[in-house]
């Protein structure tokens, strides 16, 4: 096994791609062999990542009253949660924020709002100004996760001066009818597709630990693969009471780390983002997310979940010979 797992290593690292029965046969490993593929995955991304570690702040720039079912989210109108409810917030705190973002070393800023869409009258003029200050201060890249948009809108926020933007697909298009029943799975897949269409980094990614199988794990996968997305968020379930995922129990610590790993292998060049449920389902493992292949992580708060202390994160980062990109060329210390 380690010989085989090592093969595809050599050719990821040449150049080539894992065919989908390749990838199938590394999500079901398991046993002593998994840190065989972990070891392969972080030589994968070395190789192509180097030393250096994407960080993202996010502000919740708008909260609930979400007229999308996804299972899993808080903020869905469908659900009754405690998840704060407001409007989209000042342009004054968003810029505010971006720059607490910057102080904690994150190289990127996501501005985050709830609902299929953000109007594209008032709130859209406010997001724009609001990413031309961010963009003017040039302390930390703006990037926006405004849900469904339209070319149009896209284009007003890329001359404002957004350069990324974010859009999960959640899941593998298989599984999505389970997950989400209030939009199609290919209004999001177009919807990142319209992005890049424009020029934008596209970053796309989704949620484990909500019933899919591992076989689905590499469908989505092999979508963002084929949708040629920069930058891959891993979300792992945070159940809240309240929704249909509420009673969900956390994935082992093992199986998340192999997620990670598999997807280092399918989309080797990706940056691989660990972002919301780190702590409750990698618990003392947090720290080998870098090992098995990512390459980021979100700091600071989550949506409407507590995040790590920023200090502790960015001294996981450091001890482990690792240099966020806001602070320079990343290398070994």
């Amino acid at each position: 096994m380690r010989d085989w797992i090592e093969s595809l290593e050599e050719r990821v690292i040449n150049g080539g791609e894992v065919k989908e029965e390749e990838a199938l046969r590394l999500i079901n490993i398991n046993g002593p062999h998994l840190f065989d593929l972990f070891a392969s995955a972080n030589r994968v991304a070395r190789h192509y990542k180097g030393y250096e570690v994407e960080l993202c702040g996010i502000i919740n720039a708008k909260s609930g009253r979400c007229a999308e079912d996804c299972a899993f989210c808080a903020q869905s109108g469908h659900h009754k949660t405690d998840a704060p409810v407001y409007d989209l917030c000042r342009t004054d705190e968003i810029v505010c924020a971006s720059r607490d973002a910057a102080g904690i070393s994150a190289n990127r800023f996501g501005i985050v709002t709830s609902g299929t869409a953000i109007n594209e009258g008032a709130e859209l003029n406010r997001l724009c100004e609001a990413i031309g200050e961010i963009a003017a201060e040039n302390k930390v890249s703006p990037c926006a996760s405004l849900g469904i948009l339209s070319a149009e809108a896209l284009g007003k926020l890329w001359d404002a001066g957004l350069r990324g933007y974010h859009h999960n697909l959640e899941t593998a298009r298989s599984f999505f009818p389970q997950v989400c029943t209030t939009h199609d799975y290919d209004d999001d897949v177009a919807t990142v597709a319209a992005a890049q269409k424009l020029g934008f980094m596209t970053c796309s990614g989704g949620i484990f630990g909500i019933g899919e199988s591992r076989a689905q794990r590499v469908e989505m996968a092999l979508t963002l693969r084929e949708l040629k997305v920069e930058s891959v968020p891993v979300n792992y379930l945070v159940p809240v009471a309240g929704t249909r995922l509420g009673e969900m129990l956390p994935l082992p610590p093992m199986e998340c780390l192999q997620i990670l790993a598999v997807y280092r292998f399918l989309l080797p060049s990706a940056t691989i983002k660990v972002c919301a449920g780190r702590d409750r389902n990698l618990g003392d493992l947090a720290s080998w997310i870098f090992y098995a292949g990512a390459n980021g992580m979100m700091v600071g708060h989550y949506l409407t979940t507590a995040g790590r202390d920023p200090e502790s994160d960015l001294t996981m980062v450091r001890d482990l010979g690792f240099r966020p990109v806001a602070e320079g060329t990343g290398e070994l210390l």
